[in-house]
């Protein structure tokens, strides 16, 4: 797509009802944070990576264990299993001194265009995250009352990248999959609105690179999440 004013983006646009948002590295600018201390750690073995330098290492292998991830919680969810692996989890994390975060860092620029949107589009989160993390994300920034969905990890039996999420945002405004655009910063959030039938932006201001979207099939790539009010307003 060259430009906001391009024929075939305008065409799509005017179909699109709601605008729906993945949470890490899409709205909440935590993922780089955490890969920061990571490779932090990992910097006096800095000789066994590639270019002496563990982040782009960190940054490919995580987003390899995306959807492997959200597989393996569809099998816990299956056997009933998923709510003592999200809570032995959490434990460990704060055994650690890396308690659940109540105070969340916003994409740069994400707040302004919320509230923007919002004037026009019904918008929803999709998160692999649980619903009370969105919430907290949503009060900290008084963006409640803004977004009229929340679809998240406890809320559907498949996680992204499979497209029941989608299905499942959709539903609840009662629209189509084709009226709908699902926002991420992975490879994972793009082939789940692809697979649901809803037009795929990517950004980069997450942990995704230009040619693992592109390679996901995404409709859209903008530098940073906030640009949508660009192209959408």
């Amino acid at each position: 797509m060259s430009c906001p004013d391009s024929l075939a983006f305008l065409e799509t646009k005017a179909r699109i009802k709601a605008i729906f948002f993945d949470l890490d590295g899409t709205l909440i600018d935590t993922d780089d944070a955490f890969l920061e201390a990571l490779a932090g750690r990992l910097e006096r073995f800095s000789a066994l990576f590639p270019e002496r330098n563990p982040r782009r290492f960190l940054r490919r292998a995580m987003l390899a264990a995306e959807g492997p991830v959200n597989h393996v919680v569809t099998l816990l969810d299956t056997a009933g299993l998923d709510d003592n692996f999200f809570s032995i989890g959490d434990r460990l994390l704060r055994l650690r001194g890396l308690a659940v975060q109540r105070r969340f860092v916003a994409v740069r620029g994400i707040v302004g265009m919320i509230q923007a949107l919002s004037a026009v589009y019904h918008l929803g989160i999709i998160t692999s995250r649980s619903r009370q993390h969105a919430s907290v994300f949503l009060r900290q920034f008084e963006l409640e009352k803004l977004f009229q969905v929340i679809a998240a990890r406890e809320d559907t039996r498949r996680l992204k990248p499979h497209p029941e999420p989608i299905h499942y945002a959709v539903s609840l405004l009662g629209l189509s999959p084709a009226e709908c655009a699902m926002v991420g910063d992975t490879s994972v959030d793009i082939i789940s609105a692809k697979a649901a039938g809803s037009y795929a932006i990517g950004v980069l201001c997450g942990f995704g690179e230009g040619e693992d979207l592109a390679t996901a099939g995404a409709d859209l790539i903008l530098e940073g999440t906030a640009q949508l009010t660009e192209w959408f307003l």
